[in-house]
């Protein structure tokens, strides 16, 4: 059984090629992907070359970790059925090839544990949800603080700003760039020259700038929490003195969790957590080369979606 897959085969070298897939057991699904998007974060870092020491890494690898499919064959084991739509967040059947994270091909092999059913009526906006997971994963887990300025307004930021507003709050996003300060709803989208305050008590930053936490600092209220929900490819650092005076709290936030992946798969399909208007690109797998190249540097690209359904 083989598989049209993108390869890295290294930094800023991308090809479509067919792969060879292992064998699927009783407890595997095989599932045929739809669509599979393109992450602007950590897969930016992979084509570039600039992804820290990370398990799993080198090159050629097959990276993409927000696909949705169809299920085409269904282990003993397993609790799926032929026909059943999932969410499959990668994969690592490529044999030789590594899978980090493995879902942009047109098939895959994964244990069933992993997949996550979804209606079929949700598409290609089931592709968003590992990026709302990430974003819930973040602030709104029980127990978290919601943020009250978030530092960028990509689909992460826009997500986690949905999420606070769900949760009763009214964040402020901060963009440098003039056309990502739209499609906000129920919160303020601002450029930070045009922010004077300086008492915010939680602050997410889904920029990866590493540069950018003294800025934060500076604005943060006593007994703040600075959350860094970004992927940086630099050491992070910040003087002492100001984080002092204010006792602030630095949290990093982590790779979401089965149980964040649920909880947003519940607020979507009950219609109070919207993934409208977030994917604004498609290509075709056989343009992977420009449509990643666009998905990285098109600032009017929030999330590109490769579409799978004719390539088998």
């Amino acid at each position: 059984m083989n598989a049209q897959a993108i390869v890295l085969e290294q930094p800023l070298q991308l090809s479509v090629r067919e792969l060879p897939l292992v064998a699927a057991t009783a407890n595997d699904l095989v599932v045929d992907i739809s669509w599979s998007g393109i992450s602007t974060g950590t897969e930016k870092l992979l084509w570039s070359g600039r992804m820290p020491t990370f398990p799993g890494m080198g090159y050629p690898l097959v990276p993409g970790y927000e696909s949705v499919g169809r299920v085409t064959q269904a282990g003993a084991s397993t609790n799926y059925k032929v026909g059943e739509m999932v969410f499959v967040p990668g994969a690592a059947c490529f044999g030789d090839v590594r899978g980090l994270f493995g879902g942009a091909a047109s098939r895959v092999v994964i244990p069933a544990l992993r997949a996550m059913r979804i209606k079929e009526e949700l598409g290609e906006q089931g592709t968003l949800l590992a990026l709302a997971a990430t974003a819930y994963h973040a602030h709104s887990s029980p127990g978290l603080t919601q943020p009250e300025l978030i530092i960028g307004h990509g689909v992460l930021g826009r997500m986690m700003a949905r999420l606070a507003v769900i949760a009763g709050a009214k964040p402020v996003v901060w963009d440098t760039n003039p056309e990502r300060r739209t499609g906000n709803i129920g919160y303020d989208v601002i450029d930070p020259k045009d922010d004077t305050r300086t008492n915010y008590r939680c602050i997410c930053d889904v920029s990866g700038d590493a540069k950018l936490l003294d800025t934060l600092i500076a604005r943060s209220a006593s007994n703040c929490e600075i959350v860094l929900a970004g992927f940086y490819d630099q050491p992070i650092s910040f003087a002492f003195a100001p984080a002092f005076m204010r006792e602030a709290r630095i949290r990093v936030a982590a790779q979401w969790k089965p149980q964040d992946l649920q909880s947003v798969l519940t607020l979507v399909e009950s219609g109070r957590l919207s993934l409208e208007n977030l994917i604004t690109h498609r290509s075709a797998p056989d343009q992977a080369d420009a449509a990643y190249r666009t998905a990285f540097s098109d600032p009017n690209c929030l999330k590109m979606i490769l579409d799978w359904r004719n390539t088998k």
